[in-house]
């Protein structure tokens, strides 16, 4: 089970720069096979099960991505963790024995592509990562959880109840965060909070305007989303509150969802659709896009 608690983080972490400016790593730590209708569902939740069950003929292969932020005092920063590295020879290990049998067959994974991996090859050492954020705790982002002890991690307001309430079904796996790691939670509803662009909610992590957390629930209970201010200009890392780049015109979500969360999805989905609106010039990166994912940069 998960062990400790999320301290309560309504101030901005130390090390921050005016004007500082992030690079931006973005990390492929996976590929996965989806049904198109459990990822942007056209009818209900009966309907996106069956796709599951059903012929794989017209699935489709979605990007499991992490990134890599460099900043100029705080170092070395992590957004989500991707699988972990036994992912790549046995998903049970890992995910445990409900998902390890659900996802065998429909992760592909080097173990090249693990993000400890990605990161030497960058040229860098896990242990120098400080701190991780994560947009949530489901389990493609929160696996390799344990190859990265030292950071401090950031998540969003209620994701660490949601982590503990729920398990394996809602695509929590409890031995994720079974460390005694330095947990914060974002207090949205408190604290250094206010609004930026076009979300209601925001927290500048360093208090230097390079990394703004969006308050984005819907898709989990304390989902968020980051706006980074890099050279190339913004970049919105949505996180799964928006899976794919035409999310934002056909509103369709898929079928994870957090209990009674629909109406929050919708309303993060429109601070989403009004800030590209408002910024057209910025980057916009959805959380499984296969076809944006193609057209990334290396860095940013």
């Amino acid at each position: 089970m998960a062990v400790g608690q999320a301290t309560p983080l309504v101030k901005p972490l130390p090390s921050g720069t005016q004007d500082a400016l992030v690079k931006l790593h973005p990390l492929l730590g996976a590929e996965m096979l989806s049904p198109m209708e459990f990822m942007s569902m056209t009818g209900g939740k009966l309907k996106a099960i069956r796709s599951m069950l059903g012929s794989r003929r017209d699935w489709i292969t979605i990007p499991i991505p992490a990134y890599l932020l460099e900043h100029p005092s705080a170092g070395l920063i992590l957004v989500d963790t991707g699988f972990h590295p036994s992912v790549a020879v046995d998903p049970a290990q890992n995910l445990g024995p409900l998902l390890g049998r659900m996802y065998k067959d429909v992760i592909t994974m080097k173990p090249e592509q693990a993000i400890p991996a990605q990161l030497r090859k960058l040229g860098f050492e896990p242990s120098q990562v400080g701190t991780v954020i994560m947009t949530h705790l489901h389990m493609d982002h929160a696996s390799g959880i344990s190859e990265f002890v030292k950071p401090t991690y950031v998540l969003g307001e209620g994701e660490w109840d949601a982590f503990h309430k729920y398990g394996a079904r809602h695509g929590y796996v409890h031995k994720h965060v079974a460390h005694a790691l330095d947990f914060r939670e974002v207090l949205y509803s408190d604290g250094a909070i206010s609004s930026y662009s076009t979300f209601g909610r925001t927290f500048d992590l360093f208090g230097d305007g390079s990394i703004r957390l969006a308050f984005t629930p819907g898709h989990s209970e304390g989902h968020q989303s980051l706006i980074l201010r890099t050279a190339s200009g913004e970049v919105l890392l949505t996180g799964d509150a928006c899976y794919f780049a035409e999310t934002l015109e056909n509103e369709r979500h898929g079928y994870a969802m957090a209990k009674g969360g629909e109406h929050k999805w919708r309303r993060s989905l429109r601070e989403i659709q009004l800030f590209k609106r408002e910024h057209p010039n910025a980057t916009i990166i959805p959380g499984h896009d296969p076809k944006a994912w193609a057209s990334l940069k290396q860095i940013y």
